[in-house]
């Protein structure tokens, strides 16, 4: 099934999307809680698919970077501790992930968040990155099917 899975802005974590209500949307925290909640118009929601990562050419795509974190933890939870870990260690880690990233505009906590969400999504086993974080079509949550090539 295509999920969208989506970051808000003050909440730690990420979410799917559930349900669309009258004046919110209905997420579902992707942790051990699965607790759903309503995100209002007035949280600033983003959607995985949206994001990128600064390089020194083009931004990358982040399903792409998390497939180069994947390819380097060969499927598993990430090796560093992105709590303990020092600003140098980190960079040290992501400049394996993606090694022309931008070092004057990509900030450590970027790359712990991205650590973090790389973790989540790994225990929830959402692990096909290109498939999973692809734009979906159509405006309302009815409209998003997984296109299939029949």
């Amino acid at each position: 099934m295509l999920q969208t899975v989506l970051a808000i802005s003050g909440k730690p974590g990420l979410y799917k999307l559930v349900s669309r209500a009258t004046n919110s949307l209905i997420v579902e925290a992707l942790d051990d809680t699965h607790k759903r909640i309503p995100a209002f118009a007035s949280d600033r929601v983003t959607s995985l698919a949206d994001i990128a990562m600064y390089t020194d050419t083009d931004d990358v795509p982040l399903w792409q970077v998390l497939t180069n974190m994947k390819n380097l933890e060969e499927g598993k939870t990430a090796s560093i501790n992105f709590r303990k870990a020092s600003g140098d260690e980190l960079r040290e880690y992501f400049a394996k992930v993606l090694p022309e990233f931008d070092r004057d505009r990509v900030h450590n906590s970027d790359i712990k968040k991205l650590i973090q969400w790389y973790d989540i999504l790994v225990k929830n086993g959402i692990t096909d990155f290109e498939k999973d974080m692809k734009p979906t079509d159509g405006d309302n949550i009815d409209d998003r099917k997984e296109i299939s090539n029949e």
